[in-house]
Order: structure tokens, then C-alpha cells, then sequence
């Protein structure tokens, strides 16, 4: 059986007043996290509708690399910050791939 791929979609909503900052703090996390060996891809969309919604659309070769992310110390200092600038929970899922 071939390893699956795991794919993340994490939705982050900021508070009014940090929609900026967020904006910032996400877009710091592209370049590192995208030259890590076991992600395959990595992308911030913002809401057109609601531009205080962000969303990162990440696929990773398997768990050990989605593990190996979260240790790292960008997504670590990124996670740190969160709480002040989030109107609620960043709401996180994984998925795997059905067709």
C-alpha cells in the first residue's frame, strides 16, 4: 500500500484590529516552511468577501514531516503569537486525498 500524502487546511481569523499583522506573520512562515524536504506544497489564501479570514492550504509527504513542521522554530514563534492576534482558534483539519 502506497503512503498517503497528508493535506491541512488551516482557516485563522484575525482580530479587527490585526488583520495586518497576521497577514505579516503568515506570509514570514511561506519561504521556510516551503523549503522544508516533506512539504510538497503550501499556500495563504485571504477571503475575498471577509479579508480578516486567512487560509493555508498545505500538503506534506507524511505525518513525520507535518510533525517535523510543527517543531520548527518559525511555526513555533507563529503558534506564540496566535492568541493576541486571533479573533477565535485557528480552526485546523487533516485530510487525505479521495479522488
Amino acid at each position: 500500500m502506497p503512503k498517503e500524502d497528508v493535506h491541512a487546511i488551516a482557516v485563522l481569523n484575525a482580530r479587527r484590529d490585526k488583520t495586518e499583522e497576521l497577514n505579516s506573520l503568515l506570509k514570514s512562515l511561506l519561504e521556510p516552511t516551503r523549503q522544508e524536504s516533506g512539504c510538497i506544497r503550501f499556500n495563504l489564501l485571504q477571503n475575498r468577501e471577509t479579508p480578516r479570514e486567512f487560509a493555508i492550504v498545505s500538503q506534506w509527504h507524511n505525518e513525520q514531516a507535518v510533525q517535523y513542521h510543527i517543531a520548527t522554530g518559525h511555526a513555533q514563534l507563529a503558534m506564540s503569537r496566535l492568541p493576541e492576534l486571533l479573533a477565535a482558534p485557528m480552526d485546523l483539519r487533516f485530510y487525505h486525498l479521495v479522488a
